[in-house]
């Protein structure tokens, strides 16, 4: 079995991935910015990682021991225009959900370089792969974290190194209903944003990607991209199809 460090692991898909990957036997490290909320979780060990932080990603990296496989799951989003949306969220959301993510990875791949062998998985979304209004600071933050996993793929598979993007649509974990909303009552773009719950379509559960990022780490050869659930698939695949003379959903967005 491999010892699997997961960030992130205080609720959503990263505390369901630390409960079923213990379940099937793997040493799991939960980490979190609290660990106080991991006190609950059957695992190995419990760590506070803030994965902005250099010196809290070392420090936790250092506690874990010997790590096999990265799940790189911690991530947030917000919900505004980006004619207005500040500044300062989108900084936030690349720190957290791109290079917070790049920032972990660097720290276990030298150990994972000299042992000849490791897994890196990157929970991402559809959204890493095309756009939705009102969430695009989110969608770039994605399409970012996108990039550095393929080109990390690239870079390191001659070292024994397999790279992975889970990529989830909507996921029944309370994360969008968390997200900061910078919209007014009186917002121009508010009947944008209420037009988009006709996007949302069925969602899957944080349980349903945590089997999906397990199935992963133990295939001999995982792919590059694991699209979570049948609607996740389907958009993706409409997506690729799609002229790119236009915006992607333009159609299906009335407002």
């Amino acid at each position: 079995m491999s010892s699997v460090l997961i960030t992130g692991a205080s609720k959503g898909i990263g505390r369901a991935t630390a409960v079923e990957l213990a379940r099937r036997g793997h040493r799991v490290i939960a980490t979190a910015r609290r660990p106080e909320t991991l006190a609950d979780l059957p695992v190995d060990q419990r760590l506070r990682l803030d994965v902005t932080v250099q010196e809290s990603v070392d420090q936790a990296i250092q506690d874990a021991g010997d790590i096999d496989v990265l799940v790189s799951n911690a991530g947030e989003t917000v919900r505004a225009p980006l004619e207005s949306v500040p500044l300062s969220e989108v900084d936030r959301l690349f720190q957290l959900n791109t290079l917070g993510a790049l920032r972990v990875a660097q720290g276990v791949l030298g150990a994972m370089h000299q042992r000849g062998s490791g897994r890196l998985v990157f929970v991402s979304s559809i959204q890493g792969r095309l756009v939705l209004p009102i969430i695009g600071p989110y969608g770039a933050s994605k399409w970012a974290l996108e990039a550095l996993a393929e080109t990390l793929a690239i870079e390191t598979r001659h070292f024994g190194i397999k790279v992975s993007l889970v990529q989830p649509g909507p996921v029944s974990s309370g994360g969008a209903e968390r997200a900061k909303v910078y919209l007014t009552e009186n917002d121009p773009y508010l009947p944008l944003y209420e037009a988009l719950q006709v996007l949302r379509g069925e969602a899957v559960t944080p349980e349903d990607v945590a089997v999906a990022v397990a199935d992963t780490i133990e295939q001999p050869e995982p792919p590059l991209r694991v699209p979570v659930g049948a609607p996740a698939r389907r958009v993706l695949q409409a997506r690729k199809e799609a002229p790119e003379s236009e915006p992607f959903l333009m159609a299906e967005i009335n407002w």
